[in-house]
């Protein structure tokens, strides 16, 4: 059996490597902001952005993490004037909430809250305290937080399960140019 030259092999061999390169340079499905309708409302924009657990909370959990932003995304003639209606951090798992006082008493009130701590890039770990979801497997994210996450790489946030263990979810931020016309939630304006 003859071999065959290496010269006919070299252009398929170099073919290969280019669409593996091609490959590794498109974003993943995983790492983009998925566009929907809301269910119950279908002048809402759903934009959802799946994460993964760093630190996997104990026992099963169906759904992967995700962060879910809804928004209005009116047009008004050649500008966008979306408005941002509401955010979620979805884990899958009953959430540990905290009871926070109020500064100021007004009889024996006190505030649930989710103990949230989270790492932008590499810079330094912030505190926020979010409202949990009324389902108490998720927490309620603000516009502000949206705008200081959107030109991110990465973002880590952690918290705990409703029995004090650890949870820590990374998101791998894409392109914040379709949440950012449909939010209104550009930081550069």
């Amino acid at each position: 059996m003859k071999q065959a030259p290496a010269l006919f092999f070299a252009p398929l061999v170099l073919a290969a490597l280019g669409f593996s390169a091609v490959a590794q340079l498109q974003p993943s499905a995983a790492h983009l902001w998925r566009e929907s309708q809301k269910p119950d409302d279908s002048s809402i924009a759903r934009f959802t952005l799946v994460g993964k657990f760093l630190k996997s909370p104990q026992g099963d959990v169906p759904n992967r993490p995700a962060l879910v932003l809804d928004c209005n995304p009116t047009k008004m003639s050649h500008k966008s004037e979306g408005k941002f209606v509401a955010g979620n951090l979805l884990v899958g798992i009953p959430l540990k909430i905290d009871y926070i006082e109020p500064e100021e008493i007004h009889g024996t009130s006190y505030y649930p809250k989710v103990v949230v701590h989270y790492r932008i890039n590499d810079a330094k770990e912030e505190e926020e305290r979010w409202t949990p979801g009324t389902d108490k497997f998720s927490a309620t994210i603000s516009k502000d937080w949206v705008k200081k996450i959107l030109r991110a790489r990465t973002v880590e946030v952690s918290t705990h399960d409703d029995r004090g263990n650890d949870i820590a979810i990374q998101f791998d931020v894409p392109d914040p140019g379709p949440v950012e016309a449909a939010c209104n939630v550009d930081e550069h304006k």
